[in-house]
């Protein structure tokens, strides 16, 4: 491979708005007693007195190694580099950083550069596995991984990755026993799951017993896994308790097979023998590939179809599209599955089309500054996932990057074209138009390159067809 050469960086300075290293302001002892050491300093007090400390840099692109603030991660390796070419620790750095940023070509390099400088070091492997996973290099990664779990079968980020590609190419009862591991990630822990006490239930016949269903991850993910909450009955469950965001409260209410539902992070926990997270199901179910359930039947309120068609209003022979180009803020590579609104504008000139904005949160300031583009903005309308099912229901077509709308569109039946980059969320696989979770949606991929343009030329001419036909 083609080294690729490190250019001189200007001078870094503080940064404004980044908050210094943890550490107490130094202050005397009140015995006197032996010196102390002082408190660790900012790092970017360090660099601006040592401009030249190879670790202080380092150390900034660990600190910077977080979403958002990838670039400079990378650049802070980089100097490292340019200090001591040979400190392994900053080409896993750099590579880390640049895979996010989708620097793929970069990132391999970079980690092969600390591979080859430290050939045993697991934690230079793992990133490696990390860089080919988002390169979608998937036999390499499967290879790499495999050597992992070998080494270290105790980390359990090894199985995790190994359940992404395993989910990905469609191995369903493998990918879920290894999602199991998603339990003992430090991450994990921290932010998606609350523990709860009692039994896990394994998938052994329930013979009378309450269960307890928790939801973990996104919205799209419980609306996802909705489906499976009917089947917990045939399994001889007596009450299906079901943990619920008040988000959902509509959508979910009167749904089959559930006694109950609770708010999430209720207390006291009602009573229950067993409990299970709703990710977990798929696993407990055995599914595979070829026995996905249809999607849950979802509630959409009287009420909230009323509010749809009073949105919407009379139709006029035009095509109804709704679109969204953002999803969650929250999550680390959203800046990765987003394409924006200008990339969406464009369509607007297909003939025979009226547009529908379904976007949420702040992405939604895109199009207030555009107020002339032709959108009927609904967001500000939709007060529940409820509101967004009967808007829903009275388009003929949503056109979307991935987000949380696209499971409850899919698990409604509505058309949606679900725009996704080059390496998706696992449900939908690595190749092909169609994913088996959702009938009714139509996939188009970004290729290697994570080029949007040939996604929006497809759509905008599979469009021109679909509205000249209508």
């Amino acid at each position: 491979m083609t080294s690729i050469p490190l250019s001189p960086l200007p001078p870094v300075l503080p940064m404004a708005g980044f908050p210094p290293f943890p550490g107490a302001p130094f202050a005397p002892a009140a015995v006197p007693g032996p010196p102390q050491a002082p408190p660790p300093r900012p790092i970017e007090f360090r660099l601006a007195e040592d401009p030249a400390d190879t670790e202080g840099w380092v150390i900034r692109g660990k600190v910077l190694n977080r979403p958002g603030l990838r670039g400079m991660a990378a650049d802070s390796s980089r100097r490292a580099l340019l200090l001591d070419p040979g400190r392994d620790a900053a080409w896993a750095e750099r590579a880390l950083a640049l895979s996010h940023c989708g620097r793929h070509a970069e990132a391999l390099h970079a980690i092969r550069r600390a591979l080859a400088l430290a050939p045993a070091d697991p934690d230079a492997m793992f990133r490696l596995t990390v860089t080919l996973q988002r390169r979608g290099d998937f036999p390499a990664c499967r290879e790499a991984l495999e050597r992992l779990i070998r080494l270290q079968p105790e980390y359990p980020s090894h199985r995790w990755g190994r359940a992404q590609i395993r989910l990905h190419e469609g191995e369903y009862e493998e990918g879920f026993a290894d999602y199991e591991c998603r339990y003992w990630l430090d991450e994990y822990q921290l932010q998606a799951y609350r523990p709860h006490q009692g039994p896990r239930w394994t998938g052994e016949p329930l013979d009378g017993r309450i269960v307890m269903i928790t939801t973990e991850q996104g919205f799209g993910d419980t609306i996802m896994m909705a489906r499976y909450l009917p089947l917990l009955k045939g399994l001889g469950a007596r009450r299906v308790v079901v943990e619920r965001a008040d988000e959902l409260r509509r959508l979910f209410d009167g749904m089959e097979g559930v006694d109950a539902f609770v708010p999430r992070d209720v207390a006291p926990t009602p009573i229950y023998h067993v409990h299970s997270s709703i990710m977990s199901l798929p696993h407990r179910f055995g599914t595979t590939a070829a026995t996905v359930p249809p999607p849950a039947r979802l509630t959409v309120p009287e009420e909230a179809r009323a509010k749809a068609a009073r949105l919407l209003g009379a139709r006029d022979g035009r095509l109804r599209v709704g679109i969204v180009w953002s999803g969650n803020q929250g999550f680390s590579d959203n800046h990765i599955r987003a394409a924006g609104l200008e990339r969406f504008l464009p369509l607007l000139s297909v003939p025979g089309t009226a547009f529908h904005s379904l976007q949420k949160g702040p992405p939604e300031a895109e199009l207030q500054a555009l107020p002339d583009a032709g959108i009927v903005a609904l967001g500000p309308e939709m007060q529940d996932f409820a509101d967004t099912a009967a808007v829903l229901e009275e388009l003929d077509l949503v056109i979307m990057t991935d987000s949380s709308v696209a499971h409850l569109a899919g698990s409604l039946g509505v058309p949606v074209w679900n725009l996704v980059q080059h390496v998706p969320y696992w449900v939908y696989g690595r190749t092909g138009p169609t994913t088996p979770w959702y009938p009714s949606m139509r996939l188009y991929r970004q290729g290697p390159d994570e080029d949007w343009t040939p996604v929006f030329e497809a759509v905008r001419s599979d469009l021109e067809r679909l509205a000249a036909d209508r």
